[in-house]
């Protein structure tokens, strides 16, 4: 499998909270969540967590051919936690968290998992591509946007809403993310495809699906057909320039885009 691999932070000088990284046979983006300034929570911070959470998954990934995707996130996420456990309140709300798309392709199978705002795209050899995304946090979300745009960002109040907001976090009726609980890896939108019938696939962070899912300046299989021509920087470049024009706050944009799924049509890793 080729896998070419563009991230880029939400503006100069600021930590990257999202990752993106492969295996000869994998693929994994993890989308970084936190609240600035809650240092005395984690001092490791969301940047930490989201590198050290993808880099467990890949390694994971890499060794055990045979387990399921939730598996290996449930091992991966466990795995984190032990490693600040001792030093950070891994429980706190506002904790470090992280969404995650894995594409595994073995045996002629391309397995796929997202947990969180994450986005994972399949292309189709014939027919429009298959999108797979886990609405659960947009849905529980929608009621404290409206109070958060209208709240001077990171106020006091402003923090007290998103701590409101993610104490629906890896609870029954709300959403799901990788963050200290393994358990919430049973959650992932998961399932698995046949690769003969696929001409490739995407992981896009939230910050870059945003072209299609929030400025509504694409669709999906225009995003493949961009990927497939120019790769996963104009995808970029084309985020950046609706938020300048809509004057929205950049967000990190990360896309990892897998071609040559199917074997012997030639593997390898690039970054452009």
């Amino acid at each position: 499998m080729r896998v070419t691999m563009t991230s880029a932070a939400a503006r100069p000088g600021h930590a990257n909270e999202d990752f993106t990284g492969a295996v000869p046979t994998a693929a994994v983006l993890v989308d970084g969540a936190g609240i600035p300034g809650t240092g005395s929570i984690c001092p490791h911070g969301v940047a930490w967590y989201a590198t050290r959470l993808g880099g467990s998954l890949l390694g994971l990934l890499s060794l055990s051919t045979g387990s399921g995707l939730p598996a290996l996130l449930a091992a991966a996420i466990e795995q984190v936690t032990g490693d600040h456990r001792d030093t950070c309140d891994v429980a706190d709300p506002v904790s470090p968290s992280a969404a995650v798309a894995v594409l595994r392709v073995s045996e002629g199978i391309a397995d796929y998992l997202v947990l969180g705002d994450a986005v994972l795209v399949l292309d189709t050899a014939e027919g429009p591509p298959l999108v797979f995304s886990d609405p659960r946090e947009v849905d529980v979300s929608r009621p404290y946007r409206s109070a958060l745009a209208a709240t001077a960002e990171g106020s006091d109040a402003y923090h007290r809403i998103l701590r409101d907001l993610r104490a629906n976090r890896n609870r029954p009726g709300g959403f799901w993310v990788a963050k200290d609980d393994p358990r919430a890896a049973d959650e992932a939108v998961t399932g698995s495809r046949p690769v003969s019938g696929l001409s490739g696939a995407a992981l896009l962070s939230n910050g870059a699906g945003r072209l299609v899912d929030l400025f509504r300046l694409s669709d999906w299989p225009e995003v493949m057909a961009v990927l497939a021509s120019s790769g996963p920087a104009e995808i970029i470049h084309r985020v950046r320039q609706a938020e300048a024009r809509h004057a929205v706050a950049a967000d990190d944009a990360t896309v990892a885009h897998c071609t040559d799924l199917a074997p012997g049509l030639g593997s390898g890793l690039r970054e452009p």
